[in-house]
């Protein structure tokens, strides 16, 4: 007897319709093939789907049985099968009659005892299968929140194996799993770290509150303890709230990841890998490709404390996500492209020990030391930040008083009156919301200087001996700089400013 279920195949942040289809024959030695280009775990789903079956009270007769995973070409990961194989197989059993079966597709691992675990890659599932015409698709309980986010395809959640026999032998459909996002917007912006904890720093602050107003990388460089985490990991407090369907793409990278918590990432990501991450770690990348903490950090925040104790070929590798917002890893299987675009904050110390140029306590550092340590940051990367800034140790004054500094609030109303002004800019540009978008060619357009500025931008790159990628980013810093003041053209003062958060460029450095 031939019989037909569906499920699906997770591809980058996107997945493709898998049809299952389960040939049965009597026969004295029951025997099971797995086709289809499966890689071990699926191969090892008959095992589990054979303990499940039996663990909840289903006996097969003895069969001859050919599982076949179309399309044959496609490559075939995880346990996620685990669940329509075993329903195909009752009914191609005749044990049970699942009249849905070939119209509901049906996600879900097995335990042996029965239980539908957890998967990964169900919101981009339910939208591919939504892409190709199902109206219904049935997935573990635990995933039902995310997979519901999902608008125009019923969500049927499930919790063991029997479960999922009796929900498709119903007469009736069972009412599709709801999800309120208004809800859960609402759960995500509560809490959390504020501004207003940090004391003193007006430089820092100001530096920040540019680097987010425009989009712009930004590098916090000062002595330990001077407040350079602190200060990065309330940044996403200020960032813009994300919009729905920025939401829906993130939550679909961390669901293909594993490491979705809930149903919906509803605020902006900040991720701060440890600077013993690997290439693969930080990109992605595995003989089966998954999202690195560059695609998690997508539409947030990627910080990297420690910068130069990150190794040199990881850190270049940030190169081409950093320009192109998007990450592509070609392996013998295909090739994937991943979503990358972040905003880059990274935090060091001046020296090994910490202290050069701290006025209370002395650096005890040779400068070969200093030199080979902040050579460990190359040029090239140095270049694509935009804003370096010291941050100097908080006097005793600032940290005793008794008055809070600016909430976070305060911060992002301002931060989202310069980001309306960009996006009126902007608006017939494709591919650009802020000024750290804006292409080489538009520059000019968008970033007319006054003939003072554009005296002192001349100067500057000759002294300072600036590259062109750091030209083009100090016009970029500028330009927020002014939207910020509500100035139309940049004048000296926004320059003279965008200028200063260079001066730890590679020709000082």
């Amino acid at each position: 007897m031939l019989t037909k279920a569906y499920a699906a195949a997770v591809l980058g942040i996107g997945a493709e319709p898998v049809e299952i289809e389960v040939h049965a024959v009597a026969a004295e030695e029951p025997r099971t093939r797995v086709v289809g280009l499966p890689d071990a775990a699926v191969k090892e789903s008959v095992d589990r789907v054979r303990a499940a079956l039996r663990n909840s009270l289903f006996r097969l007769k003895p069969m001859g049985v050919t599982i076949n995973l179309a399309p044959a070409d496609l490559r075939k990961e995880g346990p996620v099968y685990d669940l329509p194989i075993a329903l195909a197989l009752l009914a191609a059993d005749g044990a049970v009659a699942l009249p849905r079966l070939a119209e509901v597709p049906v996600l879900g691992e097995l335990a042996l005892g029965g239980e539908v675990r957890r998967i990964r890659g169900a919101l981009p599932i339910a939208l591919a299968l939504r892409e190709r015409g199902f109206r219904a698709v049935m997935v573990p309980e635990a995933n039902a929140d995310e997979a519901a986010l999902v608008e125009g395809i019923a969500v049927w959640p499930v919790k063991s194996l029997r479960h999922a026999v009796e929900l498709l032998s119903a007469r009736e459909a069972p009412a599709p799993h709801m999800v309120d996002r208004v809800a859960l917007f609402a759960a995500a912006a509560q809490g959390g770290e504020d501004f207003s904890d940090v004391r003193g720093q007006a430089l820092a602050r100001r530096a920040v509150e540019v680097a987010v107003s425009g989009g712009h990388n930004l590098l916090l460089i000062g002595s330990p303890g001077s407040g350079k985490t602190m200060l990065a990991r309330r940044i996403p407090t200020i960032l813009p709230p994300l919009a729905p369907d920025e939401a829906l793409e993130v939550t679909a990278i961390h669901s293909v990841a594993g490491v979705l918590r809930g149903g919906l990432v509803a605020r902006r990501p900040f991720r701060a890998p440890h600077h013993t991450v690997s290439d693969a770690g930080l990109i992605g990348g595995g003989a089966h490709p998954t999202p690195g903490e560059v695609s998690l950090a997508h539409r947030g925040v990627l910080f990297l404390d420690e910068l130069p104790e990150f190794h040199r070929h990881v850190l270049e590798v940030l190169r081409q996500p950093l320009e192109d917002g998007a990450v592509t890893i070609a392996r013998t299987a295909g090739t994937l492209t991943f979503p990358a675009d972040f905003m880059l904050v990274a935090a060091m110390n001046p020296c090994p020990c910490g202290f050069a140029g701290d006025p209370k306590r002395a650096c005890r550092c040779a400068e070969p030391a200093i030199r080979r340590y902040r050579a460990r940051v190359s040029g090239p990367l140095l270049d694509r930040i935009d804003l370096h800034v010291e941050v100097p140790a908080v006097p005793f004054g600032d940290l005793a008083g008794k008055a809070p500094g600016e909430s976070s609030a305060a911060i992002r109303a301002r931060v989202l009156r310069c980001r309306a002004v960009q996006a009126a800019r902007y608006r017939g540009l494709p591919g650009v919301r802020c000024n750290a978008d804006l292409p080489a060619g538009q520059l000019q357009r968008h970033c007319p200087l006054e003939p003072a500025a554009e005296t002192i931008l001349r100067a500057a790159m000759d002294e300072l001996g600036l590259t062109a990628r750091a030209y083009a980013r100090i016009l970029r810093v500028a330009r927020t700089i002014a939207d910020m003041a509500g100035a139309q053209t940049i004048a000296r003062e926004h320059l003279f400013e965008a200028i200063q958060y260079r001066a730890l460029d590679r020709a000082q450095w």
